[in-house]
């Protein structure tokens, strides 16, 4: 096994490392790091010396804003699906917060440079097959969110790659929680502690237009 390195006191982006966190099975090395906001966050080791988590979250957050006044898919009334998978994707893979982060960036997943502009996603998206039906899959699952390493298939198709799902039906449809976060753009999280707690229809459909389901012919 090889030696720790001891990353107290360095600085990774917005992050100064300040010890150690108590080691839990089945993890790697965390450490407890305090964000120039003033927040703490508890980061992997690999995530830090890699680049892949720069701050609390405050990071993404300031980027999104600045993101979101350069086009239209995020305005309050107006967020469009391709722009709800894009942040989803970022999250998992920058934010420490998000529920899949562990999946995806704690792992070293990354999104490529070059989509931390939604600009150039929208416009790959589109290039390549982007319908609204479709969710976006990585072809080496080992590999980044990248033009070569991605492409748009059927939900059902997606769900057949992913061994431990939870398939949840609802007005006739068996879906995925995950494929149910894509159309109803609930968060994966909130729909878990939902479904522990609620009737699926209470779930699926509080707080969201009924024009969401119509683009999947979901019929009532």
């Amino acid at each position: 096994m090889p030696a720790l390195i001891d990353l107290t006191g360095h600085k990774y982006g917005r992050l100064t490392v300040l010890e150690m966190a108590p080691r839990v099975k089945g993890k790697g090395v965390e450490w407890v790091c305090r964000c120039d906001c003033g927040k703490e966050a508890v980061v992997l080791s690999n995530s830090l010396r890699r680049g892949n988590t720069k701050s609390c979250g405050c990071l993404f957050t300031e980027m999104l804003v600045k993101r979101n006044t350069k086009h239209g898919h995020a305005r309050r009334d107006n967020k469009t699906r391709l722009y709800g998978i894009w942040v989803r994707m970022r999250q998992r893979c920058s934010d420490s917060n998000s529920s899949d982060y562990e999946r995806y960036g704690g792992r070293g997943i990354k999104v490529c440079d070059e989509w931390n502009d939604f600009g150039n996603f929208h416009d790959w998206a589109h290039a390549n097959g982007y319908k609204k039906h479709l969710t976006i899959e990585r072809i080496n699952n080992d590999g980044d969110y990248e033009p070569t390493n991605c492409k748009w298939v059927a939900p059902e198709k997606q769900a057949r790659n992913k061994r431990n799902n939870r398939f949840i039906e609802f007005r006739g449809q068996k879906k995925t929680l995950a494929e149910w976060s894509e159309i109803t753009g609930i968060d994966s999280s909130l729909l878990r502690y939902r479904l522990k707690r609620w009737s699926v229809e209470e779930a699926l459909t509080t707080g969201i237009r009924e024009d969401r389901y119509e683009d999947y012919k979901i019929n009532a």
